[in-house]
């Protein structure tokens, strides 16, 4: 029986449907799990993706690409493949892709999580013959606390902060991460400051739909003192420009899964590290794979022969794909962490897999 994805140089292909997912070359048709850049390229003929993702993905490509948006649920035949997206809970719009074709249903599910986020639909399990999963955080080490317990560490920080009349700077990826930061924190304290980058996303975020305490730009401060009280969301590139020097003498942190390996903080030189993550952790990969039923799995992007070697012990049929994933140039990032051996290697942006300065 002809296997619904392979790869190929462009990425990964459905034969009988004739298109790719997340490609990473050129291709004529696209099925897009979410706007990630390393995910979501340009270049494409035309483009599929789940509705929520259209803001984010006309942003960041241009409003001119060739989109089709399809809901949550919804199924349309293409070749005979019957095809629906499923949310994926990374990110706003972020699906996983269910194809149905000849008796088989493979899951190719992008990134995702399974905590809960304000910001974006939870993670569905969808049930399959074969389901394709990331593994950034494939090793059982990575065990993230509550939403709510890291949210409370943050507001108690920069409380604590403002109180000494210093800004508390926090760096984290600018899509995704900033809203989902944002939806946890306690606009009462002072106000909210973050950098353009941050604020395009924050208005197609709002325009979803999503609720998002008010955000202010650097311009729209007009009291110098309330720079030394502000909370600060920035991408990483900020930290050595010109832009970040009007906070003056200020605390910084950086907010990312690879937070919570040891010596971190100190190597990036950080005053403090909040561990949060848009990607599912080692219960959350294990739960997520266990909910599919699938009894093949195939591993890309992160921690590969690890968690093939896991599932191959527990009895799934278990393989790997290699894939382009791990890259986003939207944004200038820095390397804060060094992963210990069987982990991605450091470097690359949020959304892939060796991005241990955003994941």
């Amino acid at each position: 029986m002809q296997d619904l994805i392979v790869q190929r140089p462009e990425g990964l292909y459905c034969p009988p449907g004739d298109f790719y997912i997340d490609p990473w070359r050129p291709v004529d048709r696209a099925v897009i799990t979410h706007a990630h850049a390393d995910h979501a390229r340009m270049g494409h003929g035309h483009y599929l993706a789940a509705t929520p993702s259209e803001g984010v993905l006309r942003s960041r490509l241009g409003t001119g690409i060739q989109l089709q948006n399809l809901d949550y649920g919804e199924q349309i035949t293409h070749n005979g493949v019957t095809l629906s997206l499923h949310p994926a809970g990374h990110v706003l719009g972020s699906a996983q892709v269910r194809l149905a074709h000849d008796g088989q249903i493979w899951v190719a599910s992008g990134d995702y999580k399974v905590a809960p986020d304000a910001t974006c639909v939870p993670f569905e399990p969808v049930r399959c013959d074969v389901f394709i999963t990331e593994s950034t955080f494939g090793l059982p080490i990575y065990r993230w606390r509550p939403d709510a317990e890291i949210f409370a560490e943050i507001n108690a920080w920069w409380a604590g902060n403002a109180a000494a009349g210093k800004a508390s700077v926090v760096m984290c990826y600018s899509f995704g991460k900033a809203q989902r930061i944002l939806s946890g924190l306690d606009a009462g304290i002072a106000p909210i400051v973050v950098h353009g980058a941050v604020q395009s996303l924050n208005q197609v975020y709002r325009a979803a739909g999503v609720q998002l305490p008010e955000t202010k730009m650097v311009s729209d401060i007009s009291d110098a003192a309330d720079f030394k009280r502000a909370l600060v969301l920035c991408p990483p590139g900020a930290a050595g420009g010109p832009w970040i020097k009007r906070f003056g003498d200020f605390s910084d942190a950086f907010a990312s899964g690879w937070m919570q390996l040891r010596g971190a903080r100190r190597r990036g030189g950080y005053d403090k590290g909040f561990v949060l993550s848009d990607h599912a952790d080692w219960p959350g990969l294990m739960g997520a794979i266990g909910a599919t039923g699938a009894s093949r799995v195939i591993v890309t992007h992160g921690s590969v022969p690890v968690l093939v070697r896991y599932l191959t012990e527990q009895g799934l049929q278990a393989e790997a794909f290699h894939t382009e994933y791990g890259d986003d140039p939207v944004e200038e990032q820095v390397l804060v962490a060094e992963p210990p051996a069987g982990t991605p290697a450091a470097g690359a942006a949020d959304g892939a897999t060796d991005a241990p300065a955003a994941a």
